[in-house]
């Protein structure tokens, strides 16, 4: 069990790059996104939030595992927060680029209210402040596609 746990809440290992773990985390989350991406916006939908509680338990089971409070190698919660912002997003590698950065942004910034969710604890306190980053993620990201202001360079 303890293998599985480390599995997945390191993004299948990604979460022990030695450089930029959360950002290590949040590339690895780019292909499952590809594969994920052509579903309808009900089932992408459905499937992100079935993988909620897996995240949650995860992560949980992780900070044990590690010993430590919100692990550097837990990245379970970039992967699901880059899934949030990536939601109903256009298609094309502009966008997929774009939501990287902007869920980098803020799950780094943690504007308010961000942070707040920290103090969930365990393993919901993990993941949903990069949830929340990815909800901010999700909206500048609608709204530069709604706007165009991505199409300067092929959006």
């Amino acid at each position: 069990m303890k293998k599985t746990v480390i599995f997945i809440a390191t993004g299948a290992y990604s979460g022990y790059s030695p450089f930029a773990p959360g950002t290590a985390g949040t590339l690895a989350a780019i292909p499952l996104y590809l594969l994920l991406s052509p579903l309808d916006p009900w089932l992408y939908g459905a499937i992100v939030l079935a993988l909620l509680p897996i995240s949650f338990w995860s992560a949980g089971e992780a900070e044990k595992v590690f010993g430590t409070k919100d692990s550097k190698q837990i990245v379970i919660d970039e992967i699901l927060g880059y899934f949030v912002t990536m939601f109903m997003a256009p298609a094309g590698w502009v966008y997929v680029v774009a939501g990287f950065f902007l869920f980098r942004f803020f799950d780094i910034l943690k504007p308010y209210p961000v942070k707040r969710f920290e103090e969930l604890g365990g393993g919901v306190g993990v993941v949903m402040d990069d949830i929340m980053a990815g909800v901010y993620a999700a909206i500048v990201l609608q709204v530069l596609a709604y706007t165009g202001l991505l199409s300067f360079i092929g959006g």
